[in-house]
């Protein structure tokens, strides 16, 4: 699908929809659970919620769709000891669920699409062919057999904080206590948090360390009747942006006190010179004369995109830096928003894991590529406010992989375009 997008200032009030992070831990949770357990969440299930409910189901939970979110009744004796999961483009489905399949036991595929088989798992596999299982493999397609036992989990701190969270979900199971030990500093470090922060809400204990966490094993995952996952930060971050760009729009159903790393868009827009006030439910973003600015990527690499968008729409030279993980995304993100933004008049460098973008305040306008990626797709349509004539976006229904509604919504806030 081709989207032509004539510029148009945005403005209006549109609600978060629910956090792809959050909603991943909670379905997790609640199918190693003993009782069944309601999660809310309104609106289309995203490609990535739907890939990680299909592995849980095929490990033997049942889970049962409604317009209010899922109900959750657990794994329990059901175990599938011959699952294959297929976690569609889900990186987050991947490492979460190899883990969490593994201390279940027995024997299971595990499938993928797009680029996912080309994304880092060979740290994890090791871990598990350490404690218990065999993997054949280091990259999609592969096997695990045998069950995960305990122990110490070495891990550096750069790879990725998915595999922390992963092996925390599976750890707590156990018959014995474990350890994961951090080799030098997590990045993303918040999404840890979250994961801990979750196994909290269902009964499990996590302690982090000077050097890691320490997990107890024999624990019990408590169904809390019902969750509610939280509006997302990291989608809701391209509505904020556009409206420093151009225009105002209020985003309810935001928590200002969550863990999720992708906050730190607040911080971004304000040290921008946008106006960002908090609301009883949200916060409210008016445009305004937008500076240059650094960022720092290495916690919160998803709002990449979205900020290189608003550093094209600022006067002056702005850095990201420390993103190099962001080449094993969905796409190559460094490269991919240096071409599709380059490609409408922006001016961009690529570095090894760095871009320097010298912003002008507009952009041409033209056509330009979503690489296949959802926020290369959402920062493409984003970046349309600040161009002299109109954009067409190229494989934009890459955005239903995380926001299937993102062009519903768009058109909501006052946004212009034809399919073509």
């Amino acid at each position: 699908m081709n989207i032509k997008i004539t510029s148009s200032p945005l403005y209006g009030v549109i609600r978060a929809i629910p956090s792809k992070s959050d909603a991943h831990r909670a379905l997790i949770c609640a199918s190693l659970c003993h009782e069944p357990t309601q999660i809310v969440m309104s609106g289309e299930l995203s490609e990535d919620i739907s890939a990680t409910i299909n592995c849980l189901r095929s490990l033997g939970a049942e889970i049962i769709e409604d317009s209010g979110g899922v109900t959750v009744h657990p794994v329990g004796g059901r175990t599938n000891h011959s699952a294959a999961l297929d976690c569609a483009e889900s990186g987050s489905t991947l490492r979460f669920m190899l883990p969490v399949a593994a201390v279940l036991g027995g024997s299971f595929t595990v499938t993928g699409r797009g680029r996912l088989p080309q994304r880092p798992v060979d740290t994890l596999a090791a871990l598990l062919n350490s404690h218990g299982c065999t993997v054949t493999g280091n990259a999609l397609p592969l096997r695990c057999d045998g069950k995960l036992t305990g122990g110490s989990f070495p891990l550096e701190g750069n790879v990725s904080s998915q595999y922390v969270s992963g092996l925390l979900f599976a750890l707590p199971l156990l018959d014995t206590d474990s350890e994961i030990r951090l080799l030098s500093a997590l990045e993303s470090s918040a999404y840890a948090d979250m994961t801990v922060n979750t196994l909290a809400r269902f009964g499990v204990e996590v302690t982090k360390t000077a050097g890691g966490f320490y997990v107890k094993g024999n624990q019990t995952y408590r169904s809390p009747g019902a969750y509610e996952v939280e509006g997302d930060w990291s989608n809701t971050a391209f509505w904020l942006c556009a409206a420093a760009i151009g225009g105002k729009i209020s985003c309810a159903g935001l928590n200002m006190r969550s863990s999720q790393p992708d906050r730190e868009i607040v911080n971004i827009l304000k040290r921008t010179g946008a106006s960002a006030l908090e609301t009883s439910d949200g916060l409210t973003v008016t445009c305004g004369k937008l500076q240059p600015f650094d960022m720092d990527a290495s916690q919160c690499p998803d709002l990449v995109p979205a900020a290189a968008v608003l550093m094209t729409a600022a006067r002056g030279r702005s850095l990201i830096k420390n993103a190099g993980r962001l080449r094993l995304k969905e796409s190559d993100r460094l490269s991919a928003v240096t071409s599709a933004l380059n490609a409408v008049g922006a001016n961009i460098r690529e570095r090894a894991d760095s871009l320097e973008i010298d912003g002008t305040g507009r952009l041409t306008g033209g056509t330009t590529d979503s690489f296949g990626d959802h926020r290369i797709a959402m920062a493409l349509a984003v970046a349309s406010l600040a161009c002299e004539s109109e954009l067409t976006v190229t494989n934009a229904q890459a955005v239903t992989k995380s926001y299937p509604a993102f062009f519903e919504d768009f058109k909501l806030l006052g946004g212009k375009f034809d399919v073509v």
